[in-house]
């Protein structure tokens, strides 16, 4: 039986000029700041937001590199800022527009990786995983940034590449912080892991949810029927995971047991990230694509590339800030 959807959602566009491939969104309270990043634009997006309606224009911080996943610094007597995973490593930016601090360089050759979705766990560190671009083998691993250095935690040198992915995407943690999700686009699945919150550690690795494949010769306007493969994702306060379906144009939700309990037509045929924000965590914002996208599609979806908003009945979990 096909999962309940929501057949009209109310989608409230933020941003008028689309991004490339919008990604990392998150909802910063203090500033009531929507953050995202797009990475083939090379630049970090922010924008203040009341209710479903920007408030102003969009401000934009240009880059020299592509931007795989952001996340906010707490306040200290330094304020706070922006940690950024870029290709080439980890930079701490105490404010907006400043200087960039190198905090770990890449462990891998630059050439063929970088860095892509990521964020903070709730003891405060920044992890980050890699994609491999030639998209031919599973050499993305997934880091995670101490106050010790840089760690590979699943694949690279840790485990072997053999336990890596394609294109790391969708980390998230559940509400009680015990179960870790993160996917690999291109194999269709997110997997789950046991969670220890003090050491960092990801232990019994399982499939959490599997996609079916890309029909072979797939592409928008074929009778093939294709619901789309993971991409970013958030959990919501009842342990369900938001998962974004690139080029399934939906989002899914999905229960701590692995069932899809509903699916939310979205307004672009690839949403790439869900994040939830507003006073009371029930505004959901979703980022989009339009890169590389087909002239047909595009027609048929004006609002790829844009950022969106809408409100849900359950609130999702806030941000988590870099602490070092």
């Amino acid at each position: 039986m096909n999962p309940p959807a929501l057949s009209t959602p109310h989608w409230t566009a933020l941003t008028k000029e689309p991004d490339g491939l919008g990604e990392s969104p998150f909802w910063h309270p203090q500033e009531r700041r929507l953050y995202w990043v797009d990475i083939p634009g090379r630049r970090i997006a922010r924008v203040a937001v009341d209710g479903l309606q920007a408030q102003g224009p969009v401000e934009y911080w240009p880059l020299t590199q592509e931007p795989g996943c952001i996340a906010p610094v707490q306040g200290d007597e330094q304020g706070g800022g922006l940690v950024m995973a870029l290709r080439d490593g980890i930079y701490l930016a105490r404010e907006w527009g400043g200087p960039l601090q190198l905090l770990a360089a890449a462990p891998y050759d630059t050439a063929k990786q970088r860095f892509n979705d990521g964020k903070c766990d709730a003891q405060g560190r920044f992890w980050a995983g890699s994609l491999c671009e030639p998209k031919d083998h599973a050499l993305g691993a997934l880091y995670m940034l101490d106050g010790q250095g840089l760690h590979a935690m699943v694949g690279g040198t840790k485990d072997g590449a053999h336990d890596g992915v394609v294109t790391a995407n969708g980390l998230a943690w559940s509400p009680d912080g015990r179960t870790a999700y993160w996917a690999d686009t291109a194999a269709h699945q997110v997997r789950a892991f046991d969670f220890d919150a003090a050491s960092g550690q990801l232990t019994h690795a399982r499939v959490f949810y599997q996609a079916n494949p890309k029909p072979a010769g797939w592409a928008w306007g074929s009778a093939a029927p294709y619901g789309g493969r993971p991409d970013g994702a958030a959990v919501d306060a009842e342990g369900c995971y938001w998962s974004a379906q690139y080029e399934g144009g939906r989002l899914l939700r999905i229960s701590p047991k692995g069932q899809v309990l509903a699916e939310v037509p979205t307004p672009a045929l690839c949403p790439t990230m869900p994040c939830f924000g507003g006073a009371d965590l029930k505004t959901l914002f979703i980022t989009t694509a339009r890169h590389g996208r087909s002239e047909q599609e595009l027609a048929q979806y004006p609002g790829s590339g844009g950022v969106w908003a809408m409100r849900v009945e359950v609130a999702g979990v806030g941000v988590n800030a870099y602490r070092g």
